[in-house]
């Protein structure tokens, strides 16, 4: 009690490294206030769940979902982190958060308590809050619907096991999962129910697409004799398909002549699946630095509280440092810029921006130097960008110089690498450019479409690869693709490179 009474009168959050849920409790609970009061965040109402090394391993097999179905590729990844962690080479994740309503964190049991405050400010608020008003996510994702929609692919895909054999519904699944990089919209939202709405009508979806499908294919590649067909109506059948299609898994579930209805709605499952991580691989910079910005900001304020202890908060700023490192170029670890770090250092430089603006950031921000109100800008950040614009409007001359930041040009045709960017006004310019294009998927993923599918000759589905920086694709990775489509349409299938047009 007297230890109770003296915790009460200091105003600590927690003064020891164990934790229980009563403390667990009491820090969210502090957080929250900071989060909603002061930073005015939005976000889904939070699940915080505790869970041991395995579990995290296993999340970590699942593409961290609390709900999957069973694919033997889950298990390879499993013993491929379990054999690491368990040498010591590699460590777990602080914690997993999970883009539901609602929003589901699972943070580490051997976390002490100063970690566990981070990961729950930097999961539970952090990147809560940016699920629930980025754009990407609001327009590509159910938040609502992905737990009971899991849920009904587990039991589905079960069922067919015991129907079909493990055998045949495993096949599908790899051929999917191979495809579902290519099995995403990038460019418009189609038009579909939402899942929770999906699931409800999918007997009837699957009912009307099995007869379409099967109408098409009776009616296309059985003319009648002496019938010729004429350009007009090739191309209303290539209306009719809306092509071309950048969503491989999407024209193979709809106009696959071999795939069954199980099959079908498998590559539906898939392609939500994929549908559902796809903003996230977009966002990556903004979605770790918002998470990142937001932890630090909260657990400096308690401490200025006086609600976090001096002792804790140097355990929580070494694990930030940690996380937010950014190795030199020319230092064993470098693996590219860190997320985490630029990220962070672009949102602080916002706030710094905002409150003590130089004349160059004057001149680089007209608008926001000096306005005093970072809160507003980030929170308009936050919802409206993606990486590449957000570092495209965004990057300071400020971060690329702490950064040391330069630019190489490495042209094929060229016998040297050249300097194209430095820390001059032009080359601020050219990096920041340079950088923004360095996290566009459009430029780092190959774009590959369905062109046209030959219904009335040899079927062969025509596929089109669209080359950025005249790149062609990889062999090995042009042949698997071309194997699991054949495997999907039923028939030959070939890929044409093409460079993108200037």
């Amino acid at each position: 009690m007297a230890k109770r009474a003296a915790k009460a009168k200091s105003g600590l959050l927690f003064d020891h490294a164990d934790w229980d849920f009563d403390t667990l409790r009491r820090t969210l609970d502090a957080i929250e206030d900071v989060a909603r009061d002061d930073l005015g965040l939005d976000f889904y109402p939070n699940q915080i769940e505790i869970i041991s090394s395995e579990q995290m391993l296993d999340a970590y097999s699942s593409i961290g979902m609390p709900l999957m179905y069973h694919h033997w590729s889950f298990g390879k990844h499993f013993l491929g982190h379990e054999r690491l962690y368990r040498k010591g080479a590699r460590g777990l994740a602080y914690e997993i958060v999970i883009n539901s309503n609602p929003c589901i964190s699972y943070c580490l049991e051997e976390n002490t308590m100063p970690l566990q405050a981070l990961v729950m400010a930097h999961a539970a608020f952090g990147h809560n809050h940016f699920f629930k008003s980025n754009h990407l996510f609001r327009q590509w994702t159910d938040a609502d619907g992905i737990l009971d929609y899991l849920e009904y692919a587990r039991k589905f895909i079960a069922s067919c096991e015991e129907k079909h054999g493990f055998g045949e519904v495993e096949a599908t699944l790899d051929a999917a999962h191979s495809l579902m990089p290519h099995g995403v919209f990038r460019h418009r939202r189609p038009r579909q129910p939402s899942l929770r709405e999906a699931e409800e009508q999918r007997r009837e979806r699957i009912a009307a697409a099995e007869q379409n499908v099967h109408y098409l294919w009776n009616t296309i590649l059985n003319p009648a004799p002496g019938q010729a067909s004429t350009d007009t109506e090739l191309l209303d059948r290539k209306r009719d398909m809306h092509l071309p299609e950048e969503n491989l898994l999407y024209f193979l579930e709809h106009y696959s002549p071999v795939l069954t209805t199980w099959q079908r709605e498998i590559l539906r499952i898939v392609r939500n699946i994929g549908q559902y991580f796809y903003p996230q691989k977009q966002t990556k910079v903004m979605n770790e630095g918002c998470a990142s910005f937001v932890h630090y900001y909260i657990l400096n304020k308690l401490h200025e509280q006086g609600r976090i202890s001096d002792g804790a908060m140097l355990e929580i700023l070494h694990s930030h440092t940690n996380v937010l490192t950014q190795p030199d170029f020319d230092d064993p670890r470098f693996s590219g810029i860190n997320p985490y770090a630029l990220g962070f250092a672009m949102m602080d430089d916002i706030r710094r921006v905002c409150l003590d603006p130089t004349e160059e950031d004057r001149e680089w921000f007209p608008d926001l130097a000096g306005s005093g109100d970072w809160r507003s800008v980030l929170r308009h950040a936050w919802a409206n960008y993606r990486d590449e614009s957000f570092i495209q409007q965004f990057l300071s001359p400020t971060v690329m110089r702490r950064f040391r930041m330069f630019a190489l040009s490495d042209e094929s045709s060229s016998r040297y690498c050249t300097v194209t960017g430095i820390h001059n006004e032009q080359g601020y310019r050219y990096l920041r450019d340079a950088l923004a294009r360095d996290h566009d998927l459009a430029a780092l993923e190959p774009e590959i479409q369905v062109a046209d599918a030959d219904l009335l000759g040899d079927r062969c589905l025509h596929l089109k690869a669209i080359r950025r920086n005249s790149v062609p694709l990889d062999p090995d990775s042009r042949a698997a693709t071309l194997k699991h489509v054949e495997r999907l349409w039923g028939y030959k299938a070939e890929i044409v490179e093409s460079n993108a047009a200037n």
